[in-house]
């Protein structure tokens, strides 16, 4: 079995995760800016992980976690017909499921070679979680980037 959802699969989350997108990266970059404090942000990433599709149990298996993160992480990378890839991931933290939230502001929708050339720490720092987080949050989160980025260069490999 690989890292990849099936084409059927694909479609279903495509649509939630489409559906939660409704936010763009600057569009939460602008609301961390207009919130006053982190207390008010970090209830802001909440509320956003709670938006997120769950995985479905079956999903959360060995082969999709994430290690290196503090609480519980699965992620799967699911090919679209155009090249791109929807994420799809959960956590058992709420504050995870909000970091979770901004990767796929940040990564859904893109091809593997766009992935492996977004700066995401650059929007992290923008965001301030650079700053904020703990530091076993702020491991968790690379973990979760290098997951994804691993992820789409397995995918090049695989198409060459």
């Amino acid at each position: 079995m690989n890292w990849f959802g099936t084409a059927s699969r694909a479609n279903i989350i495509s649509i939630e995760v489409t559906t939660f997108l409704d936010t763009t990266i600057e569009e939460l970059i602008e609301n961390f800016e207009f919130l006053g404090d982190w207390e008010e942000r970090f209830a802001y990433l909440i509320e956003l992980g709670k938006k997120l599709p769950p995985l479905v149990e079956i999903e959360m298996t060995d082969e999709h976690r994430v290690h290196g993160c503090q609480a519980s992480v699965w992620l799967r990378m699911l090919p679209q017909t155009d090249g791109t890839f929807d994420i799809h991931a959960d956590s058992d933290a709420f504050i995870v499921k909000g970091l979770i939230a901004v990767l796929l502001l940040i990564y859904s929708d893109k091809n593997a070679e766009q992935i492996l050339d977004t700066d995401s720490t650059a929007t992290f720092a923008q965001l301030g979680l650079d700053k904020h987080l703990s530091p076993t949050r702020r491991n968790g989160l690379h973990s979760m980037v290098s997951r994804v980025k691993a992820l789409a260069g397995d995918s090049i490999a695989q198409a060459t």
